[in-house]
């Protein structure tokens, strides 16, 4: 899409002028003859350049060029102004205008001006966005974990970063799967463009088009200016789709062409823009069932799919709770200005046994509220979730916190948490493992090293 320019001076002359030269140069351009209707057309426009005549009745240029700077500080100014007046022009550049031509207008001298422009322009909105970017620090710091399943995770986001592979990112909510697209993009060639992320499962269905490839002023009710997609904002960077699995299975066809055509329409336009981007979606689905059940299209799992990192639920890596638990508390102590040290052994022991339903966001909150509550140096027990405090009166071996070492602790909690699953499935060994991300002989050996009952389920015969 080319850039967008606007014209303004009451003569018409030089107006018409000046839009048919920068016109031919390829530029988008509009007309305004004055202050008061360049400010009307700003508002319900984005524009890259005003070129602004300074002697105006009604609003003179000076004027414009400061609300300009309070409502559009993404726009460029140029300032137009006579010989005799380089003071007013001077001041105007001290006001934040970028540049100024004066009369008569040489077209060439102004061509290369705007061209100049917008090239720093450019640049210096993707050195923003960098910046912005680079201080979120996100990167394989932020995805704390020394289990085999996390060590698995790390060493597929290196290989992967280093190619152009479409990634898909599955697990639970709350495992970290928006970390790890960023800690993809930030370790990839693309890094010092944009990573831009979408929640498909957070935007009202008849806006989802819209937010993708972006609309046109006046395709649809209350689109009152130009808008670009996350396609366009991303180019040249990352896109991570996320919650792909909410998306309306109607745009899953649009979305799939885009892909594969390496272009997007925006709506209400004709014209194609062509993109650049690495594409990474994300799902707390299985995409497989939701193929089978007609709720996603096959061509597009499979689009989707080139690389595949499962992010294990916390259940599955006990042993990095401790991890977790010691990064939250250095974050939120630097943030609360707090002196404290660390957790209890009895605390540890009531959170190395919780289910985390919510994953590793759950842990993250409960600590953030458990120093919110702690005045002391230790986060002990009392300072937990009510519901989790009556953990640590549990007749549970690993739940005692008196002699219990980290690997009792992760035991105890191992084998109360199967032998719930084994409870809630009637024990029903095939259906537990299932729950349990492990396979059936998993089950068996697990069950058999931490001396669980085997009992034969009263509806169905899993042995």
């Amino acid at each position: 899409m080319s850039e967008r320019l606007l014209v303004v001076d009451d003569e018409e002359i030089i107006r018409d002028s000046l839009t048919f030269i920068l016109r031919k140069e390829g530029y988008e351009v509009d007309e305004a003859r004055n202050g008061v209707q360049a400010l009307e057309k700003i508002m319900s426009a984005s524009y890259d350049i005003v070129i602004t005549d300074i002697e105006m009745p009604e609003m003179r240029g000076t004027e414009l060029l400061e609300k300009i700077s309070l409502r559009s500080p993404q726009t460029f100014v140029i300032i137009i102004t006579a010989y005799g007046s380089i003071e007013t022009a001077i001041e105007a550049l001290r006001k934040g205008a970028y540049d100024y031509v004066l009369k008569p207008i040489e077209f060439d001298d102004l061509i290369f001006r705007v061209r100049k422009l917008l090239q720093h322009r450019s640049l210096s909105l993707e050195n923003t966005l960098l910046r912005k970017e680079l201080n979120r620090q996100y990167d394989f710091h932020n995805i704390i974990g020394q289990s085999p399943a996390m060590k698995k995770v790390f060493q597929t986001i290196e290989k992967v970063a280093a190619s152009e592979g479409t990634v898909l990112i599955t697990g639970k909510s709350g495992t970290g799967k928006e970390l790890v697209a960023r800690a993809i993009h930030f370790n990839s060639k693309r890094a010092a463009k944009r990573f831009a992320a979408i929640n498909c499962g957070a935007i009202v269905e008849t806006l989802v088009e819209s937010e993708l490839f972006g609309h046109k002023k006046g395709s649809f009710t209350g689109a009152v200016a130009d808008k670009d997609g996350v396609f366009k904002v991303a180019d040249g960077g990352t896109l991570l789709l996320d919650e792909i699995s909410e998306m309306p299975l109607h745009l899953q066809v649009k979305l799939l062409r885009a892909i594969e055509q390496r272009e997007i329409f925006p709506v209400g336009s004709n014209d194609a823009f062509k993109f650049n981007v690495r594409i990474i979606a994300s799902t707390n689905r299985n995409l497989r069932e939701e193929v089978a059940n007609n709720k996603f299209r096959e061509d597009l799992f499979y689009r989707l799919n080139v690389v595949e990192i499962h992010l294990p639920s916390l259940v599955e890596r006990v042993d990095d709770i401790p991890l977790l638990v010691g990064h939250f508390v250095n974050t939120y102590r630097g943030q609360m200005g707090k002196n404290i040290k660390g957790v209890t052994n009895q605390a540890m022991n009531v959170l190395m046994h919780y289910q985390w339903k919510g994953e590793v966001r759950e842990l993250q909150n409960v600590i953030e509220r458990a120093m919110i509550f702690c005045e002391n140096e230790y986060v002990d027990v009392v300072h937990l979730p009510d519901n989790m405090q009556k953990l640590s009166t549990a007749g549970d071996a690993g739940l005692s916190g008196e002699s219990s070492t980290l690997k009792d602790a992760t035991r105890g909690f191992e084998r109360r948490f199967i032998e719930e699953t084994l409870q809630h499935h009637d024990f029903n060994k095939e259906l537990a493992a299932r729950e349990l991300g492990i396979s059936l002989s998993s089950l068996y050996r697990k069950m058999e090293e931490l001396k669980l009952p085997v009992k034969h389920s009263s509806s169905s015969k899993d042995e």
